[in-house]
């Protein structure tokens, strides 16, 4: 756990060794960004809040010599004339192992299709792993959420471009699957609602904008915030997660380099590094996969440790179309070992309650009263069921 909130600059992540490099060295391209940020809060979606503006200063990976027959590679070092700032954040980017350049890639565009996608999917297998090596944090950190959301408090994603979307994917989800009001499990991406389906990646520069997101969300002591950024020195993300910090919030920060700033600043640093990308810095590609990973645990397991399962199944489910209500039928039946007619009888008794339904069959009380059981419970079927039981 960090001890204290810091500044949005990252520390360097080694890059693991590399083979020689093939012919052709691709350069790697400047990003800018545009300015004009707004942000939203999902819950899966809810209004958009104030604006800033940036801009982001393009980044370079580290200088592989040359290869015969390839562009230059570019170098970490400001060049000739660049502001000093530019030239610093260059050079801070390059040590970054998400930045890292490729050399055996070089000549990945010379390739047939399928050799290229049999390299992806090779990228892609170690991912799992890189996740199973942070399994202690995630942990740590799913109890800690845990904790605070059965005391009523909130589960908020912060988060900019890629990392922004994958937070209001996992919040949007939340919903259908586990029956969670919208308000729960919230995402707040930087850029507005149009950051969900266009780049507005300058409004990722800053950390005021996040502030002023999570004041408007009212964040507190009893909320849990997740800042998310591939190399862990995003602005946005760092403060979104300093100012929950100091709020009181619990906060966890999901990063791809070792060492990273966003790790210091919150409580339960998870950080899944996942090496160098297969294009140079298209942190969408394997570090976008991990963090999608983390999300996924950090949402299912807390929502496993609110009771809103029953073994594996999705028993707080929400019927809202014909396939989840097929659904319903299913899990009751999987859930009671009851026929066809007694889980429709169920289900009808508690107006498509699956959890409700399920205590109905296997405690053997009406609807009414397995809906008082459950509330007395904190919504836990199996502590509802052993007092149905006896």
């Amino acid at each position: 756990m960090a001890s204290s909130a810091s500044s949005s600059s990252a520390a360097a992540a080694a890059a693991p060794s590399e083979p020689p490099a093939p012919s052709g060295t691709p350069a790697s391209p400047g990003a800018s960004a545009p300015s004009g940020a707004r942000s939203v809060t999902a819950g899966p979606l809810a209004q958009a809040a104030s604006s800033a503006s940036a801009q982001a200063a393009p980044s370079a990976p580290s200088d592989p010599p040359p290869a015969s027959g390839g562009p230059t590679p570019p170098r970490a070092s400001a060049p000739s004339g660049a502001p000093p700032a530019h030239g610093a954040l260059r050079a801070e980017l390059a040590a970054l192992t998400t930045e890292a350049f490729r050399p055996d890639l070089a000549d990945i565009d010379r390739l047939p299709t399928l050799d290229i996608a049999r390299i992806m999917n090779g990228e892609d297998a170690g991912v799992a792993a890189a996740v199973a090596a942070q399994l202690s944090e995630i942990a740590a950190a799913v109890d800690a959420t845990a904790a605070r959301m059965a005391r009523g408090g909130r589960l908020v994603y912060a988060g900019a471009g890629t990392a922004g979307r994958l937070g209001v994917l996992d919040a949007s989800e939340c919903p259908p699957t586990f029956n969670t009001d919208p308000s729960q499990v919230m995402g707040v991406i930087a850029g507005g609602a149009a950051a969900l389906v266009t780049a507005v990646e300058g409004a990722e520069d800053s950390k005021e904008l996040a502030a002023g997101d999570l004041t408007a969300l009212g964040v507190g002591p009893a909320d849990t915030v997740v800042g998310i950024s591939a190399s862990g020195r995003t602005p946005y993300a760092i403060g979104a997660v300093e100012h929950a910090r100091a709020a009181g919030a619990l906060t966890i920060g999901v990063a791809c380099n070792a060492g990273s700033a966003l790790g210091r600043a919150a409580e339960h640093p998870i950080e899944v590094v996942v090496g160098p990308e297969l294009l140079t810095g298209s942190t969408r590609l394997k570090a976008g996969t991990a963090q999608k990973l983390v999300l996924n645990m950090l949402s299912t397991i807390t929502m496993i440790r609110l009771g809103k399962t029953y073994g594996n199944l999705m028993v707080d489910v929400r019927a809202s179309n014909e396939k989840l209500r097929a659904r319903s039928r299913h899990i009751v039946a999987l859930a009671t070992g009851a026929g066809e007619r007694e889980t429709e009888a169920a289900l009808t008794e508690t107006g498509g309650e699956v959890k409700n339904a399920i205590l109905v069959v296997l405690g053997g009380v009406d609807g009414p009263t397995a809906a008082r059981l459950l509330d007395e419970s904190g919504g836990h079927l199996r502590t509802a069921l052993r007092t149905a039981q006896g």
